[in-house]
């Protein structure tokens, strides 16, 4: 947590540092009646620089007129909007809108072409956006016409505040949990390494077993079931006296167990199995997983209302995570 982020401009700001009325200020800045050619440059300068974005809630409300808030994904390929951890983001984020007449819109931003932002900045319809799989390219990218009305779930900077799940503690209380019943051998299957936000696992596994004096093991996975399942087979090629696996996912996980099965090892008597999510599955699935909690819903559900009030919020929000222990570790 930290200090509340400066609150966004508002039409008085630009007035004043423009020099002219509220009203004239409102005319340049809406589009409608009549102001000097001068009046139009000092205000439309004043906003720019001060990074002012109207209320196009309460204005599209009022009009009768429809706005959407933009959940904008980050990933390599447009196959990541297919991701069921997107679609419970675009659920929450649709039943705090709901309510205020916003509708909720889902785009892909492609890895390291986040130019989308500066076209949705320009969309009057667009009242804010939530960043999911945020990089730090995609923030630098941010124009100043969105500041004030736009999020991150994952990794935040000054001017864009940041909700996301306390990873590192939910895979540290897994990790303990492994080595608590005697598991010492422990790979872990990351998520995409171009992620920050999914470094934080990584960070907390490279640190516990240096502390417990055990070697790294680490395979780069990318938190879908089939990458698991080959991120599995690479570790028992390298490693195959290891006696367990956390996966920085629970997608990653049921492909880590199947496996593991097809290799005619047994979860968890041969290797122990853990993942991070609490899927509804993980409760079923055979053997049901040991995980630790990721409240997507709640997290997504912070940062709408934090486009939509536009209220000052702490730059980090931070959810917990707790551990779930079940017979696969």
């Amino acid at each position: 947590m930290g200090t509340p982020t400066a609150r966004p401009a508002t039409l008085d700001d630009v007035a004043r540092a423009a020099g002219v009325s509220r009203a004239t200020a409102s005319r340049v800045l809406g589009g409608y009646g009549f102001a000097s050619a001068d009046a139009r440059a000092r205000v439309g300068a004043a906003a720019d620089r001060l990074g002012y974005v109207p209320d196009v809630t309460a204005r599209a409300l009022v009009r009768g007129a429809g706005v959407r808030l933009v959940v904008a994904v980050i990933g390599r390929a447009g196959t990541v909007l297919d991701d069921p951890y997107v679609h419970r983001v675009v659920s929450a984020a649709s039943r705090v809108c709901a309510p205020h007449g916003v509708g909720v819109a889902l785009e892909w931003l492609p890895l390291g072409d986040p130019s989308g932002l500066v076209r949705l900045g320009a969309d009057r319809g667009v009242c804010g956006v939530i960043l999911v799989n945020t990089t730090p390219t995609a923030l630098a990218a941010v124009p100043a016409r969105l500041r004030g009305r736009v999020v991150s779930i994952g990794t935040g900077s000054a001017t864009v505040p940041s909700f996301d799940v306390d990873n590192a503690a939910g895979a540290e209380a897994v990790l303990r949990h492994l080595h608590a019943t005697g598991r010492r051998r422990i790979a872990m299957v990351t998520g995409p390494r171009w992620l920050v936000c999914a470094e934080r696992s990584v960070t907390a596994y490279r640190g516990l077993m240096r502390a417990a004096g055990l070697p790294e093991r680490v395979v780069t996975g990318d938190f879908t079931t089939a990458r698991g399942g080959r991120a599995a087979l690479e570790a028992l090629r390298r490693w195959p006296e290891l006696d367990a696996v956390y996966a920085a996912s629970d997608a990653t996980a049921f492909g880590v167990i199947a496996a593991l099965r097809g290799r005619g090892l047994r979860v968890p008597h041969d290797v122990a199995v853990a993942g991070f999510d609490d899927l509804p599955y993980a409760a079923v699935s055979s053997p049901p997983l040991t995980t630790a909690t990721h409240p997507v819903d709640r997290i997504a559900a912070a940062a709408a209302t934090a486009v939509l009030t536009r209220a000052p919020v702490a730059p980090t929000t931070a959810f917990a995570s707790t551990l779930v222990t079940r017979e696969s570790a």
